[in-house]
């Protein structure tokens, strides 16, 4: 029987159960669930949203996604799949075929690394596609290299599949990329897999074509394996160009996932269409895993993402050129603020200023020793919503995304500089 509450109980946390006149105790949420944080990116964009419903005139620079509408021809192709009974039923679990197919195609003509429709798994979302791939290719305590900074997510994944994430630090002055020689010197007999970003989130870091060659090189030689995200591979501004790190080294794919997805490059983040491409055994694994988890993705999203990548790349050239415009123009206004250093971004549409010369003073009566705090302070004052570097293993750092509107964009950082002026 269920013990009431409040009864023989360790903690307000556990329960404790009679089996046959034998106590067991038990906490009411598992422990590995218990020990995911909640996604630090997500937080701030909810409390931004909170705020603003309150009638606070709050600006968000959150959220990781792009301010455009989804291309038309890509909602009509949703429309239509929603009048069409095909899409009415369940669909193979790793994906419409057709889907699958244009994706491996796209992934030829994008990243120039030859794969079949067989290797793809249509994923619920590019993060679902991170989840995917390391709850089947992790055993426990297997090491996973993570550069950092890295996306909030990454550790939090691999810990939930019972992989050690290995937290190598890069700074501003190596321009926020992993060496080598960090590689090599973090590498263990239990070292499973690098996950590798170029273009990075929350950097906006890309790796130019020698490194992520010399890279992979070193991987084959390690015989480890490499989980890449090329989720923000088409924004990329000035010279600085994507490369894909199996495309330069094909003879990596035997031990390779790459993640990819809708999101970003077509302005999609609400049609949750991601996927993975791997070797047959862990596609075959991970759709396994897929078929006890969420079966298909939604067959309309399908529809319309196969718009997406079998179209072509007009509408994302419009976009990359707005937040290249937008780019500049936070980099430029946020150089101008004292105490604050930052890199140009050279991909995706993130600034990652360090404010490390302005902790330990008070700003808007507050005292502030963290850029944790210091986030907290330019909510609650300037009504500026920016995400802490903390969330990325980077503390005194903050990520803000300038895929915002131009005004909104300046006022914004204006805010930012009024406070710490």
């Amino acid at each position: 029987m269920l013990v009431a509450a409040g009864e023989n109980r360790s903690g307000p946390d556990r329960v404790t159960c009679h089996h046959g006149g034998v106590a067991t105790s038990h906490t009411r949420i598992s422990a590995r669930i218990a020990a995911i944080q909640e996604s630090a990116t997500l937080a701030v964009d909810a409390k931004a949203k909170t705020l603003k419903s309150a009638g606070e005139n709050v600006i968000g620079f959150g959220a990781g996604e792009p301010d455009f509408p989804t291309p038309d021809h890509v909602v009509q192709a949703a429309i239509a799949a929603c009048s069409d009974p095909r899409f009415h039923h369940y669909s193979p679990t790793p994906g419409l075929p057709e889907l699958r197919e244009a994706i491996a195609l796209k992934t030829k003509r994008d990243s120039g690394v030859d794969c079949s429709a067989a290797q793809v798994v249509v994923t619920n979302g590019g993060k679902h596609a991170v989840y995917n791939t390391f709850q089947t290719i992790c055993n426990e305590d297997d090491e996973i290299l993570v550069p950092a900074p890295y996306w909030t997510s990454y550790p939090e994944v691999i810990t939930l599949a019972g992989g050690i994430p290995v937290v190598l630090p890069t700074s501003e002055a190596n321009g926020f990329r992993v060496t080598v020689e960090q590689l090599d010197a973090a590498c263990t007999p239990r070292t499973k897999a690098l996950l590798f970003v170029s273009p990075s989130n929350p950097t906006g870091a890309v790796y130019p074509a020698a490194d992520v060659e010399a890279i992979g090189r070193w991987a084959v030689d390690r015989g480890i394996w490499v989980v890449t995200d090329e989720i923000y591979e088409h924004l990329t501004y000035d010279d600085h160009a994507f490369s894909s790190m199996p495309g330069l080294v094909p003879e990596l794919m035997d031990r390779c996932v790459i993640l990819n997805g809708v999101a970003k490059t077509y302005a999609m983040t609400g049609w949750r269409v991601g996927w993975m491409i791997g070797p047959a055994d862990v596609v075959t694994a991970a759709t396994n895993l897929q078929s006890h988890s969420t079966s298909n993705v939604s067959n309309v999203a399908q529809a319309a993402a196969l718009a997406a990548v079998g179209g072509d790349l007009s509408a994302v050239t419009r976009m990359r050129d707005a937040f290249a415009r937008r780019g500049q123009t936070m980099y430029e206004l946020l150089s101008k603020i004292d105490g604050v250093s930052v890199l140009a971004p050279q991909g995706a549409f993130y600034c990652f200023p360090s404010f490390e010369g302005l902790l330990g003073r008070d700003f808007g009566g507050r005292s502030v020793g963290t850029s944790l705090e210091l986030c907290e302070v330019l909510l609650d004052v300037a009504k500026v919503a920016i995400v802490p570097g903390e969330a990325f293993g980077a503390p005194g750092y903050a990520r803000l995304s300038f895929a915002l509107g131009d005004d909104d964009l300046g006022e914004g950082v204006r805010r930012i500089a009024e406070l710490l002026g």
